[in-house]
């Protein structure tokens, strides 16, 4: 599918995301899990919390005891703070209409978002969410997360970009392969035990990625996760954050009603 497709494909969810969203997975080609060469893990729920059914998900972190996340769509888009424990939006920051928000990660006492086809990014101060500055990349931005050195960007194809995390400017990057093959569409991101976790966009798989050589190394297979709500067209899989000091992994999606605490499964052979 053709960059421009993927933008007309991604518009639709702005203006009817309800119906849209289960429109849209029937016009873009899957990925074709059936040739992964790489283990398969599943998982088990540990716990579910509530999760702003409003908010239309682009970025997740968890940091200090709070969820931060970005959420977008044109006049809804945000950055906010969340109380895990109950889904209360502790803080928030209306995001101008204009800009489609995205990614979203955080840097020393900063938190940096990414919009979709604005080329524009805004750094915040992560304690007042006032803005401090904004910049600038080419082409989409999607998902963010970041090492110990570099912001990690996603653009919806199989590249993942390396940022200085002080000027935001490219200096590096790397193509996203599963047995020699392309794995298209990545989506948010997160860095858990040195290794990228990335949702592939209108899949109920995430991509456990080696930032280094880009190869995937596993998938997570998310598959019914959200249980009966599945089919209602809020169902598109994205957000992941990750409790460092409990080591706690949690996704949540676009809309979902909740966000789950879950553990992971011994990876099986590729399927």
């Amino acid at each position: 599918m053709t960059r421009r497709s993927v933008i007309a494909t991604r518009a639709i969810l702005t203006c009817v995301v309800a119906v849209a969203a289960s429109a849209v997975a029937t016009t873009r080609a899957p990925v074709a899990f059936a040739q992964t060469s790489a283990p398969v893990r599943g998982y088990e729920v540990i716990h579910a919390y509530p999760h702003d059914p409003q908010a239309f998900t682009q970025g997740l972190i968890y940091r200090d005891g709070f969820l931060y996340e970005s959420t977008g769509l044109n006049g809804r888009s945000s950055v906010r703070q969340v109380r895990l424990e109950t889904g209360e939006v502790v803080k928030k920051r209306e995001v101008p209409k204009e800009y489609f928000a995205e990614g979203l990660t955080d840097w020393q006492n900063r938190l940096i978002q990414l919009t979709w086809t604005t080329e524009r990014g805004f750094v915040y101060d992560i304690r007042s969410f006032e803005p401090q500055k904004t910049f600038t990349y080419r082409g989409e931005g999607w998902g963010l997360t970041h090492d110990d050195r570099r912001v990690i960007l996603s653009d919806g194809t199989s590249a993942l970009r390396f940022l200085d995390p002080e000027s935001l400017q490219e200096i590096g990057r790397v193509s996203v392969t599963d047995g020699g093959r392309p794995v298209n569409s990545l989506n948010e991101l997160e860095f858990i035990d040195g290794r990228v976790y990335a949702n592939v966009w209108l899949t109920d798989r995430i991509a456990v990625i080696d930032p280094e050589s880009g190869r995937v190394e596993s998938w997570i297979d998310l598959t019914g996760l959200l249980g009966p709500d599945v089919g209602k067209g809020n169902d598109v899989l994205n957000g992941i954050a990750y409790d460092h000091q409990a080591r706690r992994l949690f996704v949540t999606g676009k809309l979902w009603p909740r966000l789950f605490e879950i553990r992971l499964r011994a990876p099986q052979e590729g399927r």
